[in-house]
């Protein structure tokens, strides 16, 4: 989510955006969603989209994540927490093993998220205010020539890695680039106030994208970089971090007012039940085993324990003496899950197993999208680490 000081801003693009029409080669956005072809809430019979890897497992788009899977391209590299500090504009390093900073270095105003890269191969420091990309080597430590581009609030990459998608929330702009230069190819308005987070269907022909000022969702094309759809939720709704499930069938969307996480077919975009969690759900992550989703709760300082298979929560884990649970991940062998203190300046670290505490590490300002890297998986589809 945008700091409280850029409602006002998405506001304004949402003025703008209301008087913008896309180019006659790109059709626009409908109010109804495409007719569905196979049965409610089943994964598309379509093929995959072209280029993109094939399933590791048929069921289970996490199959690839399994503690141990490092891709040869990440072996050599060294377990790092690299978290983004908003209002500082530096990213503080921290070693998982000693749970320590290391080090902490400077980038653009407002570092959002640390994304991995869709090869692996590197990190990119999303600089919202700075309108810029800073590259750095996780092998290494390196860190480059900041990238320009527009209002990078978030970053992800197409399934078959052809094109990264910048999030520019502030311009309600889903914009799709080349995945290495960061050259823009096209930049697709969206009717979706305070867009931010979202996901991939299993076969990757489509994305639900979450819509954080216009209490709704939009489903968007891959392949022709165009929206499909649009899904209303309820009034007042506030759709934050989106995920979807092992088996492909489900979508879940955190909401922060609603606290807790919608059900969400993305195929026929339709709300198909909704699970209560905690105050300002905000973050979604699947654990090793793909059984379990950790849904964090802001407001609440909590995080909960989602089962895929029953769809409940099982059991929901509270921060001794509160907190801000933000946005993460869970490290390599998923045994903790790191999460960044939005509002206390601090990392948690979290032993999946008992819901332990394990460790509250200091670090800067309004702390974020922070990335735990290495991870499992063959590749990734962004944000701080969605590995396929």
């Amino acid at each position: 989510m945008r700091t409280p000081g850029g409602w006002a801003l998405a506001a304004f693009a949402l003025v703008l955006l209301a008087g913008c029409r896309p180019p006659p080669d790109r059709p626009g956005a409908t109010a109804r969603p495409a007719a569905a072809t196979h049965p409610p809430g089943a994964p598309s019979a379509a093929p995959r989209l072209p280029g993109m890897p094939p399933p590791l497992r048929p069921g289970d788009v996490y199959a690839a994540d399994r503690p141990g899977r490092l891709s040869p391209v990440v072996r050599h590299m060294p377990a790092r927490v690299w978290v983004p500090d908003s209002q500082d504009g530096t990213v503080h390093v921290i070693d998982p093993r000693t749970r320590r900073v290391v080090r902490r270095f400077r980038v653009g105003r407002l570092p959002q998220h640390v994304t991995p890269s869709w090869d692996l191969r590197r990190l990119w420091v999303a600089n919202d205010e700075s309108n810029s990309l800073t590259p750095v080597d996780p092998a290494t430590g390196h860190v480059g020539r900041p990238v320009p581009v527009a209002d990078p609030y978030n970053l992800y990459f197409t399934p078959n890695g052809r094109r990264a998608i910048v999030v520019a929330e502030r311009l309600g702009r889903l914009d799709f680039r080349e995945p290495h230069s960061m050259r823009l190819r096209h930049a697709l308005a969206v009717p979706c106030p305070g867009v931010d987070h979202l996901d991939f269907s299993a076969d990757g022909r489509y994305l639900l994208a979450s819509c954080e000022f216009g209490a709704s969702l939009i489903r968007v094309d891959v392949a022709a970089e165009r929206v499909t759809g649009q899904l209303a939720l309820r009034p007042g709704a506030k759709p934050q971090d989106v995920k979807l499930a092992p088996d492909g069938r489900l979508f879940y969307v955190a909401d922060m007012v609603a606290g807790g996480v919608w059900l969400v077919d993305g195929a026929r975009l339709r709300v198909t039940g909704f699970v209560a969690t905690g105050a300002g759900a905000h973050g979604l992550y699947v654990s090793r085993d793909s059984a379990s989703l950790y849904v964090s709760n802001r407001d609440a300082g909590s995080v909960s324990v989602l089962s895929f298979a029953s769809r409940r929560v099982r059991t929901t884990w509270r921060l001794p003496g509160g907190g801000s649970p933000d946005m993460g991940g869970v490290s390599a062998d998923g045994r903790v899950l790191w999460l960044s203190g939005r509002y206390h300046a601090e990392v948690y670290a979290i032993d999946t197993r008992s819901g332990r505490l394990l460790a509250r590490v200091p670090v800067g300002r309004g702390p974020h999208g922070l990335c735990v890297y290495p991870q499992p998986g063959r590749y990734s589809l962004g944000h701080t680490g969605v590995f396929r």
